[in-house]
């Protein structure tokens, strides 16, 4: 057995809110945090040179996703407001940090939260309907402000630096340090998820997460028992264009460039993919979906590009490999609506309850 939660008993009302009240909970984050700290040297002794900054990068872009899907899921999951608009919010930071360290030559830390605060003021104006319409109306919304932004975006060059729409971005500087190979970024980006999956935690299990969930069951009845909807719906928009906004900027740092094209309607429908798969309303399902939308293109493209050769010529490959993605990701959504609604995270519990009573089966 590997432990019993009847074992351990609270004397405090502290102790019984902690973040993670188990032993055997905080000896596995200990143990996670050791593995990612070493990973990098780990890999690239492992693996060599380019191979090694090759997996670097893909655990890179995963962290950055996982901001974003955090953002998200506290919006869609956590108060039951449906946004396609993600990835506009996420493009109004990047191109918010991108013009100040270009045009003013601020430092990441002063863009990084610029970025946030903008898309939040944004999100904000966007959430202003939520109070009256929801569901498919509000999804529409959403997405109306998501064309909005990127119309706005290609056609006022003030903001989007020219035709092109695209702004180079030196790399962040620490301690006179440039931040260029994919090891250095990792450290830089693991700081940055890492902050915002304690920060997330920490909302959920608030007094305003609390409000978020009520609403989210059941709005009306929260707002008889005195929770001010609209506030706290404005609050959910503004804290996930945060989280959203802060996304962006770390794409433009990663990247070199800030660029509307990263930021179209298929990278909002991407981060719903990826709540909807790891599981609404939950932090640790906001992780597995950003490691599963992010790795599953990955992968695919493997496997064609192994067995495809065997029915399709190399150029037929190259316009079959997007349909197959689109497919799967449309795919996968519907199994999981079906299936099993609360997703990836749900299936991780079913296994922890198992290890939890075995080898009884109670």
């Amino acid at each position: 057995m590997f432990h019993r939660e009847s074992g351990y008993f609270k004397t405090t009302y502290m102790a019984d809110m902690a973040l993670y009240p188990l032993p055997i909970a905080r000896w596995t984050v200990g143990v996670l945090v050791a593995v990612f700290l070493v990973m990098p040297p780990l890999v690239t002794g492992l693996t060599g040179g380019i191979a090694a900054e090759y997996y670097i990068s893909i655990v890179n872009i995963i962290m950055i996703a996982v901001v974003g899907a955090l953002g998200l899921n506290i919006l869609v999951g956590y108060t039951g407001q449906i946004s396609i608009g993600h990835a506009a919010f996420m493009s109004v930071g990047a191109y918010t940090a991108a013009n100040l360290a270009v045009k003013l030559d601020l430092p990441f830390w002063v863009t990084l939260p610029a970025g946030g605060i903008m898309a939040a003021a944004i999100g904000v104006v966007v959430g202003i309907p939520s109070l009256r319409i929801k569901g498919l109306y509000l999804a529409i919304a959403t997405l109306a402000a998501q064309l909005i932004i990127e119309w706005i975006i290609n056609h006022v060059p003030w903001i989007s630096g020219g035709s092109q729409a695209s702004i180079e971005v030196p790399r962040p500087t620490i301690f006179g340090m440039e931040l260029r190979t994919q090891r250095e970024l990792y450290y830089f980006l693991l700081f940055f998820a890492v902050i915002a999956i304690i920060a997330t935690l920490n909302i959920v299990r608030s007094r305003i997460g609390r409000a978020f969930i009520a609403i989210r069951d059941q709005d009306i009845a929260a707002e008889i028992i005195g929770i001010d909807i609209f506030r706290y719906k404005l609050i959910a928009f503004a804290i996930s264009s945060f989280y959203a906004g802060v996304t962006g900027v770390l794409y433009t740092y990663y990247l070199g460039i800030a660029n509307y094209e990263n930021f179209l309607i298929t990278t909002s429908i991407d981060y719903l993919a990826m709540i909807i798969i790891g599981g609404l309303g939950s932090v640790l399902g906001s992780i597995f979906g950003a490691i599963f939308v992010t790795l599953l293109p990955i992968v695919i493209r493997l496997f064609m590009e192994s067995f495809g050769t065997l029915l399709f010529t190399t150029a037929e490959l190259n316009n079959i490999i997007p349909a197959v993605r689109l497919s799967a990701f449309g795919l996968l959504i519907i199994v999981f609506l079906v299936l099993e609604p609360e997703g990836l995270n749900r299936l991780w519990r079913n296994v922890r309850s198992y290890f939890r009573v075995w080898p009884f089966s109670y």
